[in-house]
């Protein structure tokens, strides 16, 4: 029996996941032990929060923020400087067929979660789910 559509979408999409993991995995380790070499890096500790990958697993967008979100911008600019080094130790880490390039963004969530957080919290809203 052949494949339906969703079937076969399902197993990308989920091979996309675990691919976008092993990403993220191996990018925090290698923030980690400091092994790129880049002033703007140095004694900085960088929070890889999610990692996002093409269908063709060509391509791979990494959010990070920098631990306090301070200088957010100076990490995503020196990150993306590095992009071919950083590219070449992830290749070292993982298998696959394709190296996927790699791009940087700083992650917003943690700022989304804040405003949300202080939403729920204003007066307003408490009144209102106060009278149901």
């Amino acid at each position: 029996m052949a494949k339906t559509r969703a079937h076969a979408g399902a197993a990308a999409g989920q091979r996309q996941l675990r691919v976008a993991e092993v990403i993220r995995r191996s990018l925090s380790a290698i923030l980690a032990r400091g092994e790129v070499h880049d002033p703007d890096l140095a004694h900085v500790s960088v929070t890889v929060a999610e990692v996002k990958v093409s269908p063709d697993l060509r391509h791979a967008t990494a959010f990070v923020l920098p631990l306090g979100g301070v200088n957010t911008e100076g990490v995503v600019r020196a990150l993306t400087r590095n992009r071919a080094e950083i590219r070449r130790l992830v290749t070292a880490q993982i298998d696959l067929k394709y190296s996927p390039e790699l791009s940087f963004e700083p992650d917003l969530s943690f700022d989304r979660m804040d405003r949300t957080r202080a939403l729920l919290g204003s007066p307003a809203v408490r009144r209102d789910l106060d009278r149901d």
